[in-house]
């Protein structure tokens, strides 16, 4: 995985973020300040304006990653940022990203998310779906899975039983 690939990634996320504004926004209304949806696809628009040509992997991470911090309010914006950042630290100046480097940065990234948030898996965060991510990530690479086989389906992947946010909005809605 290379710089191009990267930023085509953070393209991509945009695009889907942007898709699924309205949605994120009307969740957020029910149980929080409904901005979620417009704030997320703000900054995301940033970090698309703001990746850097000719650069690094690990540099495309960082400059999405501060624009999102300065382009998206609430509590989100750091925390996105500061995935995105700590990833593009953890690779530092690797031209090409194999699959044992996206790991160790992908840890980085929820150690950053823990950090900042001081969240745990449980807590009804973004840790909830992060850390099982990575501890599949982590076991495909164990077992020997290249790149694409350690960022695709994977039989590592075990979320807990939980509500959906859907439920979580209407039980808060009819308490």
């Amino acid at each position: 995985m290379n710089a191009a690939d990267v930023a085509t990634w953070i393209r991509h996320t945009a695009e889907l973020v942007s898709a699924d504004a309205e949605r994120l926004t009307r969740l957020d209304a029910a149980i929080g300040d409904g901005d979620h949806g417009h704030n997320l696809d703000r900054g995301f628009r940033a970090a698309v304006e703001a990746l850097p040509e000719d650069a690094l992997p690990g540099k495309v991470l960082i400059a999405a990653g501060r624009a999102i911090v300065s382009k998206t309010g609430g509590a989100s914006g750091p925390l996105y940022g500061t995935v995105l950042r700590r990833a593009g630290k953890a690779l530092g100046d690797a031209e090409d990203v194999d699959a044992a480097a996206l790991g160790t940065a992908l840890k980085a990234a929820l150690d950053g998310a823990q950090d900042l948030g001081k969240a745990a898996e449980g807590d009804k965060t973004m840790i909830d779906a992060l850390a099982p991510a990575v501890a599949a990530y982590e076991a495909a690479l164990a077992d020997g899975a290249d790149l694409a086989g350690c960022a695709g389906p994977s039989p590592h992947l075990t979320l807990p039983p939980q509500r959906t946010v859907e439920h979580t909005v209407v039980h808060t809605t009819n308490t």
